[in-house]
């Protein structure tokens, strides 16, 4: 009788990509490879201590998002920001998040909405210490309850493709004003879901997203 046997499979290979695509996004977006700044793959590898293999498929993947462009026989550079490119992602990520409070708003659980507080206390600090980095980690993490209560594979992974887009521009205009007024309407999408309100958790989620996007156009007359 023959013995059936699992089929073999590179160890690492997968992992070793996924931690190069996340440290490589996060460069990116925190400005540390500033927009228009050429790439190149070995330079990359020596950098983050990995071979090339991994890196070369971190950064087709970050083509794919948008965050870095490539031209065959010529360069490849993390993409300039151009903030009609960022709007329409907010646009998307818009959508995303109005879905997740309108499918999620009403499973949230008690330990849900302390969650959410919490998140939103850090916020708060971050937002007046100027701490951006700890706002936006904070700002991820309350809606981020809302997306797992959501329960939807695909929502998540859209908002996870688009979101990096928006952050660097984001990043680019923060000001503490605005800062503060994302806290109010986060305490009032908390008290929706709270009590289980989804309407008003929707539409709280429409302001807050409305809010950025006024933001954004704003910086882009600014550019023009």
């Amino acid at each position: 009788m023959s013995v059936v046997t699992a089929p073999l499979v590179p160890v690492g290979r997968v992992l070793l990509r996924d931690q190069a695509l996340v440290r490589i996004r996060t460069a990116i977006v925190s400005g540390e490879l500033p927009p228009g700044s050429v790439v190149k793959d070995a330079d990359l590898a020596a950098r983050l201590g990995l071979s090339v293999a991994p890196v070369r498929a971190a950064l087709a993947r970050l083509v794919d998002e948008g965050l870095v462009e490539a031209k065959p026989q010529s360069h490849t550079r993390v993409t300039p920001l151009r903030p009609r490119q960022v709007r329409d992602a907010a646009v998307v990520v818009r959508a995303m998040h109005e879905l997740a409070a309108r499918e999620g708003a009403g499973r949230t659980t008690a330990d849900d909405v302390v969650a959410m507080g919490v998140a939103n206390a850090r916020f708060a600090a971050a937002v007046d210490a100027g701490d951006l980095d700890a706002a936006l980690d904070a700002d991820d993490d309350l809606h981020a309850v809302l997306l797992a209560r959501a329960g939807n594979t695909a929502l998540t992974a859209t908002v996870e493709r688009f979101t990096p887009t928006i952050r660097r521009l984001e990043r680019a205009r923060f000001a503490a004003a605005h800062g503060r007024e994302s806290v109010a309407l986060h305490d009032r999408l908390i008290a929706a879901c709270a009590a289980g309100d989804v309407d008003a958790a929707v539409a709280t989620t429409t302001e807050i997203w409305t809010a950025l996007l006024s933001g954004l156009e704003e910086t882009d007359d600014d550019a023009g």
